[in-house]
């Protein structure tokens, strides 16, 4: 018997780690020109770093919503970045590399002045799973 409690104290018998699925619902997408993203960040130390996103999506750009699925993922606290990304290059265009010029939006559907921070985007990923929405800006 202590063999056994000490080795579920140390988490060794412990069932597999719970997978939870996240759909992300992109609205507000105005024309067909270029791909919508959704960039999926686990950490405020990585937020706002495409090439650091933990998930990275794109789908060709289709007039009113874009659906991404996030599947597999350890229930926890997430953030995501979704941009129109007009011009097809890959990546958000910004004037004066600090304000997007391409219609983008956040998880929580937070405003913002300046730079976006992960606590205010960030939102609760249950075991169960979840939708959320983004409404693009521009």
């Amino acid at each position: 018997m202590r063999t056994a409690l000490a080795l579920l104290g140390t988490g060794l018998l412990a069932g597999p780690a719970a997978a939870a699925d996240l759909t992300v619902e992109v609205e507000g997408v105005v024309g067909e020109d270029g791909e919508v993203r959704a960039d999926l960040y686990a950490d405020a130390e990585t937020f706002r770093e495409p090439e650091q996103a933990l998930r990275r999506g794109a789908v060709p750009a289709r007039e009113g919503t874009a659906t991404f699925a996030f599947d597999g993922l350890e229930p926890g606290r997430y953030a995501v970045i979704a941009y129109h990304d007009e011009d097809g290059d890959g990546g958000m265009d910004r004037f004066l590399g600090m304000i997007p010029t391409e219609p983008w939006g956040l998880s929580n559907n937070i405003e913002v002045s300046g730079p976006p921070a992960f606590a205010d985007a960030a939102f609760e990923l249950p075991e169960a799973g979840t939708e959320i929405t983004i409404r693009l800006n521009d």
